[in-house]
């Protein structure tokens, strides 16, 4: 156990910066809660992969994986302060530490219980941070700028209004720029919160081709465009809430109909690009085979097969969620950086967008699948230097 009241002095010199910094470059981590580690941790490619623990128990169950279980691979144990607090000017990251410690910088006590357990490298308790609230941006970035600490990840947990036009985040951008060391650009908002603007996805990949060193963490479809513009590093989130941020206090929305859980896993359906329900899934083939699925977790196994949250049937769906991810993230890794990853990217979603209206036609169920509205923008959203092509995906041509 840590002793919170001992922070410990922080590794100095350019090498602890840059040994943890550089395992991180050119990865797209998993990020998953504690409690389905070992679903995920069995499954992703180590050299191109590694975990993002989030939340109550990640330090705890980083401890017990270095310590107990000997795992080597690349470990980061985010606080998550930003879930449960809002960041202020005074307070840009949160007390959370137990009554007795008042008198403890709260940065300084995560960052020295982060080391202690042995995490690849720390990641800043920032609080969430509101649309327009600059000051509290401000009083984080000075704060990190104070640390002057390269190894230190610093987690930028932001409303994604800070990406609504290109005033807003070019303010952003300005902040950040400030700072040395890596920036964890978290988005906030409900369900898809790159579907909430139009210009979205094209300020954050501004975002992340002038900010130096910016990752984008807790995201869904964007970690592999982030990481195709440059990004530091990415992480997808293994589960429908850890692909963004809901603000503190607020609920999480839902497209179910009638409230309660999902009665079934998540499924990644690959041609498609995006997630359905198992069930759900299984209900809009019908009595219409489904795609059989050739990732190696799946081994021929029908996309229809994960009706229920019935066991192994859970395990199983994310045991093929993270397989696909990482046979896109092997064949986007194996390309040239720079343009060539970009449009590598562009022409995936392009060619997912294209499926949708041809899928819906094989079934005869006009409209069954509907394109999302982020994929339709990363479909659009060809690289600068890259030719446009002469026609839209068919889905837009189709509107």
């Amino acid at each position: 156990m840590t002793d919170a009241s001992a922070v410990s002095p922080r590794p100095s010199g350019s090498d602890a910066a840059s040994d943890g910094i550089g395992l991180l470059r050119g990865r797209m981590l998993i990020q998953t809660r504690p409690t389905f580690v070992k679903k995920v941790s069995e499954q992703i490619a180590p050299s191109l992969s590694g975990l993002l623990l989030c939340g109550d128990g990640a330090m705890r169950t980083a401890q017990r994986m270095r310590r107990d279980e000997a795992y080597n691979g690349v470990l980061l144990a985010d606080p998550a302060c930003y879930e449960q607090a809002v960041a202020t000017e005074e307070s840009p990251f949160p007390e959370s530490e137990a009554e007795g410690f008042f008198l403890n910088d709260p940065l300084e006590v995560s960052l020295s219980r982060q080391r202690a357990v042995g995490v690849t490298a720390p990641i800043t308790p920032t609080g969430y941070i509101q649309a327009e609230d600059s000051d509290a941006l401000r009083a984080a970035v000075l704060r990190i700028k104070e640390l002057d600490d390269p190894s230190v990840i610093f987690a930028v947990p932001i409303d994604v209004a800070w990406l609504r036009n290109e005033e807003s985040t070019k303010q952003l951008i300005g902040y950040l720029q400030l700072t040395s060391g890596p920036k964890a650009i978290m988005l906030g908002g409900q369900m898809d919160p790159l579907a909430r603007y139009a210009k979205a996805v094209s300020h954050l990949r501004m975002l992340v081709t002038q900010v130096p060193d910016a990752a984008l963490v807790r995201a869904d479809l964007a970690a592999f465009g982030a990481l195709a513009a440059g990004a530091l590093f990415t992480a997808f989130g293994a589960s429908g809430s850890l692909r963004h941020v809901i603000a503190p206090g607020e609920k999480a929305q839902t497209s179910r109909k009638g409230g309660g859980g999902p009665t079934a896993p998540h499924v990644l359906h690959p041609e498609l690009m995006d997630f359905y329900l198992g069930d759900n899934l299984a209900k809009k083939y019908g009595g219409t085979s489904a795609p059989i699925c050739d990732c190696y977790a799946c081994e021929g196994r029908s996309l229809d097969a994960f009706t229920s949250n019935h066991t192994p049937l859970p395990a199983q769906a994310a045991a093929h969620n993270i397989a696909v991810l990482m046979g896109w993230l092997r064949d986007l890794c194996a390309i040239p950086s720079g343009i060539a990853q970009e449009q590598w990217w562009h022409d995936r979603c392009r060619r997912a967008v294209d499926q949708y209206p041809l899928l819906n036609a094989a079934l005869r169920q006009p409209g069954t699948f509907k394109v999302p509205e982020q994929l339709n923008r990363w479909a659009l959203a060809a690289p600068e230097s890259a030719p446009v092509p002469l026609e839209a995906p068919e889905a837009q041509r189709t509107r």
